[in-house]
């Protein structure tokens, strides 16, 4: 057997960090952080590149792929930081409708979110949706049954969140919201829908943390070959060797478990929630070494909003407790 990624799963992660290092720059999140919380031309040429709809059916216009192929290109929008709803569409809509919905929700439904007009917030499990203000829909739980609601039907409350391109709202799922616009997924009181909506929900967020904990890392590594003190660079000091060293070996150990969940989330493996936890709570201890590391390292500096690295860092601890935290 081997255990290793296809020329082409590789060429489609090249390819989407290469789109977002040139446009998801730190001054568009910035753009981000200041308006919407997403930046709809990046979201398009995704879509473009056939990254919103990997999970999507070819009759719907996707690429039809797996969690395989998919772990990588969101490795890359955990990398870039990137603002909008793509975990929750791309990663828990997308199967959900896919293997789900009927024929008209599919069509309807699907087709936008592979061309890229469709964006979805969540709350599964939740009483909190990520990006209601932007969404087309809001993908919920009602009573053990998996629900879409369209966003004006919802009365969404905005609530405070340390990332403002990872946007949170409340909201009210009341009878005559449902009775008039709500549509039904699925109806499944042992939770099995549920359930595996937000196992995929947390394997990308896992993934994500293993792209920013791999951004941090090297803006760190970068800042400590140039800042000097008595005359050499801090980098060269033994005490911030180790510390940066210790940061990658979680980092080596969480991404292995990430991609091992998104081959046991791809093949229906039995296991695959108890795969999906060990990604997360890894992930997430990952990224708060790192996050840690990388704060100490920067200093003073490293606290200020004019530097680039708290764009990626709150993004870390937003993701750290979304879809369960490590200790859950």
């Amino acid at each position: 057997m081997r255990f290793a990624f296809s020329e082409d799963q590789l060429l489609l992660a090249e390819a989407a960090r290469s789109f977002l290092a040139r446009e998801c720059r730190p001054e568009r999140l910035r753009e981000a952080w200041d308006g919407q919380g997403h930046l709809g031309d990046i979201w398009a040429g995704l879509a473009a590149m056939g990254a919103t709809g990997l999970l999507v059916p070819e009759a719907e216009g996707g690429l039809a792929l797996t969690e395989i192929d998919l772990v990588l290109v969101v490795e890359e929008t955990g990398r870039a930081g990137l603002p909008g709803p793509f975990v929750e569409t791309v990663a828990v809509a997308a199967p959900a409708f896919a293997s789900m919905a009927d024929s008209r929700q599919r069509t309807a439904w699907l087709s936008g979110i592979a061309d890229g007009s469709l964006l979805v917030g969540a709350g599964i499990c939740s009483p909190l949706a990520t990006c209601a203000d932007i969404a087309g829909l809001v993908l919920a739980d009602h009573d053990g049954a998996l629900l879409a609601v369209p966003t004006e039907a919802l009365d969404v409350q905005a609530q405070p969140s340390i990332d403002r391109c990872r946007r949170l709202f409340s909201y009210n799922l009341d009878d005559a919201a449902r009775s008039r616009s709500t549509e039904v997924i699925a109806e499944n009181p042992d939770r099995s829908a549920l359930g595996d909506a937000f196992d995929r929900g947390a394997l990308a967020a896992a993934a994500q943390l293993i792209g920013l904990s791999d951004r941090m890392l090297d803006m760190t590594v970068d800042y400590v070959k140039e800042r000097q003190q008595f005359g050499v660079p801090i980098g060269s000091f033994q005490a911030v060797k180790h510390r940066l060293a210790d940061a990658l070996l979680a980092v080596s150990f969480a991404r292995p478990a990430v991609y091992n969940a998104a081959y046991s989330t791809a093949c229906g493996l039995e296991d695959r929630s108890r795969d999906v936890s060990v990604a997360k709570a890894l992930s997430s201890e990952a990224a708060a070494a790192v996050s840690s590391c990388a704060l100490q390292c920067h200093g003073a500096i490293g606290y200020t909003v004019e530097y680039d690295l708290h764009l990626y860092m709150k993004r870390s601890w937003a993701l750290c407790r979304a879809w369960g935290d490590a200790s859950w």
